[in-house]
């Protein structure tokens, strides 16, 4: 258990049974609350709970709170599978070359639904794909079709958003798009610097 969020419930809700975690990827921490309010990763708890104890309505919203924890998500557990560190902080290759049980669980979250928060495309898709999807603009060789063909579908539909082209740029768009495409079709695999070039 996590004692910074048991501090926080225990201050300002009453603790439920622990033992029935229904957090998506099984792990700790993971609170739930009434209207079927599912919050999960410690920051996105301490947010709710901060919410609720001002008496805030967003507190209440069920959607909210799961776009919150899927940022927290990305931030705190998708970004350091996604691109490998030397101590000295620097970006060395990506952790998805390889199996991982919750990029795994990811795409079976994907296989069920285009979005991953109940009510369509979120910042939480925003968070997650974009992490994803830097990780085949810096490295293109990699694969992840083969492993995760849900995650690879989301990251297509993603990237063919209206609005992920504005912010990112036509050519960044079209480079993951293609390489994407690719990817599903079993082709281009060859190297590119960065890429995009």
């Amino acid at each position: 258990h996590s004692p910074l969020v048991n501090w926080a419930a225990l201050e300002s809700l009453q603790a439920g049974d622990l033992s029935k975690n229904p957090h998506p990827f099984g792990q700790i921490p993971c609170l739930t609350d009434n209207n079927d309010v599912l919050v999960f990763e410690s920051g996105a708890i301490l947010n709710y709970l901060q919410s609720k104890a001002d008496g805030k309505g967003l507190s209440e919203d069920a959607r909210s709170a799961a776009v919150t924890s899927w940022i927290a998500w990305a931030n705190a557990s998708l970004d350091p599978i996604c691109f490998l560190e030397t101590p000295q902080g620097k970006v060395y290759d990506t952790g998805l070359r390889n199996s991982n049980r919750r990029i795994d669980r990811l795409d079976q979250l994907l296989s069920k639904t285009t979005s991953l928060v109940p009510g369509g495309f979120s910042l939480a898709d925003v968070a997650v794909a974009s992490y994803l999807l830097y990780v085949i603009q810096f490295f293109p060789d990699v694969d992840l079709y083969s492993r995760w063909p849900n995650v690879v579908k989301y990251m297509k539909e993603c990237a063919g958003r209206e609005d992920y082209g504005k912010a990112f740029g036509e050519n960044v768009q079209a480079f993951c798009l293609q390489r994407l495409g690719d990817m599903e079709s079993g082709s281009g695999k060859e190297k590119k610097i960065f890429g995009m070039f």
